[in-house]
C-alpha cells in the first residue's frame, strides 16, 4: 500500500460521488480540497463528523476550500445515510443538517488505496480517518490519520488550513497553537552577515528572541 506524500501531485481520479461524478483534480481548478475519509456509513463517530463538517462548509467555502467524503460503501448506502442524517439525527444543536458536498462511492476501495487510506492493521475493508488537504495546484499539502475510534477536531482542520493559506501569502511560518492574528515566524536568515544585520535592525513590525527566532507582529 502506497501514498502519496506532502509535496506530491495529489492522485487523479474519476469517481460516482453523492453529487454526482467528480472528475479530480479537474473540477476543483485553482481551489483548495479536504479530502477525508470515513471507515462506514451508518456509523455514530462519522456522523457527528459529517455533521460538523456539513456545518463549516460556508466556513470552508470562504477560503475557497471545497470538501470531498469517501468510505468503502455503496452509493445507495450513501444517500439512505445522509438522508438519516437530516430526517432523524439531532446532535449538539445541529439537526435537519443536510449534507451537500460530495461523498465518494468507493467499493472496489480505487481512490482509498490510491491515498493509502487503508491501513491492513486497522482493518482490510474500511478506510481509516484519513485527510489530506490539497492545494490549488493539486498538490499534497498536509495530511492527517486518525484511528477507527477517534473523530477529527474539524477546528483544527480549518486552522491547519489558515496557516497553510497565511504562509502562502506572506511567506513566513506559523508558530505551535498559532491562531489566526498571532505573531507570525520570520523564516531564519541564510547567512552570517544576514543574521547580524537582522538582529541590528530596529524594525517596530519585528522583534527577535534570538538571530534564528525571529517573528513579524500582526498588531503594531
Amino acid at each position: 500500500m502506497s501514498m502519496p506524500l506532502i509535496g506530491d501531485d495529489a492522485p487523479s481520479f474519476t469517481a460516482v460521488t453523492t453529487a454526482g461524478e467528480i472528475n479530480f483534480p479537474r473540477d476543483y481548478k485553482d481551489k483548495w480540497v479536504i479530502l477525508f475519509s470515513h471507515p462506514a456509513d451508518f456509523t455514530p463517530v462519522c456522523t457527528t463528523e459529517f455533521m460538523t463538517f456539513a456545518s463549516m462548509q460556508d466556513e470552508f467555502r470562504e477560503m475557497n476550500c471545497e470538501l470531498i467524503g469517501l468510505s468503502i460503501d455503496s452509493i445507495y448506502a450513501h444517500i439512505a445515510w445522509l438522508r438519516t442524517i437530516k430526517e432523524k439525527i439531532d446532535y449538539k444543536g445541529m439537526k435537519d443538517v443536510e449534507i451537500t458536498f460530495p461523498v465518494i462511492a468507493d467499493l472496489k476501495m480505487e481512490v482509498a488505496k490510491k491515498f493509502g487510506m487503508l491501513q491492513p492493521n486497522a482493518s482490510d475493508t474500511q478506510a481509516v480517518r484519513a485527510v489530506f488537504m490539497i492545494d490549488p495546484k493539486a498538490k499534497v499539502r498536509a495530511i492527517l490519520y486518525y484511528p477507527l475510534s477517534n473523530g477529527r477536531n474539524m477546528d483544527e482542520i480549518k486552522r491547519l488550513l489558515q496557516a497553510l493559506q497565511k504562509s502562502d501569502s506572506e511567506g513566513i511560518a506559523t508558530p505551535a497553537n498559532w491562531q489566526p492574528g498571532d505573531d507570525v515566524i520570520i523564516p531564519p536568515p541564510g547567512s552570517c552577515g544576514a543574521a547580524k544585520e537582522r538582529m541590528e535592525a530596529a524594525e517596530e513590525t519585528k522583534y527577535c528572541l534570538d538571530w534564528f527566532m525571529c517573528f513579524k507582529k500582526q498588531r503594531v
